[in-house]
């Protein structure tokens, strides 16, 4: 069943699964759909589709096969296919002349292309998960630990490409713009580069640093955990005792909470750290200048710069994520027609102050969930990568390869101080040319079961949020 909109009125049009496998068996429109694959550009990159959203449909977005295929990937859908079944989709919207539709009747219709293509159940969960993580605005943090040649950037920027996350910060940017912009205690040289006495100092010194850089993205991280935004941050210097001490601070203040309103929350051991401001120094906000996901190009019928276009948000836009339904498709722009949103240089009609609808009551801020991972490879093969690394480096104005092996012994000694996290908890991932690409599988679906893990935790302290109020009156 289909919804289109004309002068704010739904009118319903049937499409049954039969006329799909019409269009699908046709030749002549698998001839179409070749030709489509063929060239970057087809006619259905320029028309535009507007999902309707809301019980009154009072406010849609623009449909962008571009926004739809990246969600698509997030649900561990191959990006080929992703694209495909995008298509797919504004094909079969723009051929039945449905150009308002409403956002539970396109759900519906994409996961039927889904099933058709083996996507079942378990890929339409993910999902409608992925959608309430959105909506919710649930803050995502995750620390991609580990030593130098470990695969930190390699992971990071792979994730991000798979989960749709634009920002990846790297906390060696950090560090340099602290001690080249501000009097932070910082030397050129890194810690592992340098002589000490004993483990144990390295270590110390090693902590002492990430402390201050903790400190220097404290800036970003209070944005992203006000704004409700997922960000990756990777790098050396990331103490994972830091965020563990950040989380038990939080579960104790959480259930301080709970015992005060009698109404006790089981706290999920996934659920993130808020942030230390008191000595706060802040990184310049890096989060603007951040690493982009690359976008895969491996699929001709990748859509055009014209699609692209049609998700984006402009500075006089609603962020999608304000209204339930809109936000499976990414950060897309919502047109809110109560609200008077924009979008790329449509007008809509203002809204009569005094017929806007009252304020509601802002909920408070979700609690992020902070991922750490400790990235470890095997000792003969780090080795190896160590020494063709460090062989074309210089430190401090001079090359070190004749300390070769005091640099990878302090290296070892910051993986082995990294690695004992295990034992409380913290995930130690093994990396191995071999076997990256099921490594990276398994981390994408070890992500989307913290991130399951978070949402029902803040459905949880919401409901019970809701009914405290209505106690309260």
């Amino acid at each position: 069943m289909e919804t289109t909109m004309k002068k704010g009125k739904a009118v319903a049009v049937s499409i049954s699964d039969e006329s799909l496998d019409e269009k699908k068996s046709d030749p002549s429109a698998m001839s179409a759909g070749r030709i489509s694959a063929r060239n970057a550009s087809s006619k259905y990159d320029f028309v535009k589709v507007k999902v309707w959203l809301g019980d009154n449909a009072d406010h849609y977005y623009v449909l962008s096969r571009f926004l739809l295929s990246r969600m698509l990937t997030v649900t561990k859908i191959p990006n080929h296919v992703a694209i495909k079944i995008a298509l797919e989709l504004k094909k079969l919207l723009i051929d039945n002349s449905l150009l308002d539709v409403s956002q539970s009747d396109l759900e519906v219709n994409l996961f039927k292309l889904m099933e058709r293509r083996g996507y079942g159940e378990e890929y339409i969960n993910r999902y409608r998960m992925m959608t309430r993580f959105h909506h919710q605005r649930v803050p995502l943090v995750i620390l991609v630990c580990g030593t130098a040649c470990a695969g930190k950037s390699t992971i990071a920027t792979q994730l991000a490409q798979r989960l749709n996350l634009p920002n990846v910060l790297q906390t060696d940017m950090v560090y340099e713009l602290l001690r080249t912009s501000t009097d932070a205690p910082l030397v050129s040289n890194p810690v592992w580069a340098r002589d000490f006495n004993s483990p144990e100092e390295l270590i110390t010194e090693f902590c002492r640093e990430c402390r201050i850089v903790r400190k220097g993205l404290a800036g970003d991280l209070k944005k992203a955990m006000k704004d409700g935004k997922p960000i990756i941050i990777e790098g050396i210097h990331i103490d994972p005792s830091i965020y563990l001490m950040d989380e038990e601070k939080t579960t104790n203040s959480n259930t301080r909470k709970d015992e005060t309103n009698m109404m006790p929350i089981t706290s999920n051991d996934n659920n993130g750290a808020p942030i230390d401001h008191s000595t706060e120094v802040s990184s310049g906000g890096l989060i603007s200048s951040t690493i982009k996901a690359p976008v895969l190009e491996d699929d001709k019928s990748s859509p055009n710069v014209e699609d692209k276009e049609e998700g984006m948000l402009d500075s006089q836009s609603a962020d999608v994520r304000d209204h339930p339904g809109c936000v499976g498709l990414g950060d897309n722009t919502c047109h809110a027609v109560e609200n008077g949103c924009v979008h790329q240089g449509e007008t809509l009609k203002e809204s009569d102050p005094q017929t806007n609808s009252p304020v509601k009551k802002e909920k408070p801020a979700a609690e992020p969930i902070i991922v750490p991972i400790v990235l470890r490879m095997a000792e003969f093969d780090h080795k190896a990568l160590l020494e063709e690394w460090i062989s074309t480096r210089t430190f401090g104005d001079k090359c070190l390869t004749q300390d070769q092996d005091k640099l990878i012994s302090n290296l070892k000694t910051i993986q082995d101080y990294l690695c004992s996290f295990e034992s409380r908890g913290l995930t130690v991932v093994n990396i191995s040319a071999t076997t990256f690409p099921q490594t990276l599988d398994w981390l994408h679906s070890h992500l989307l079961q913290c991130i399951e893990k978070g949402i029902i935790a803040a459905e949880a302290r919401s409901n019970a949020q809701d009914n405290l109020d209505v106690e309260n009156g």
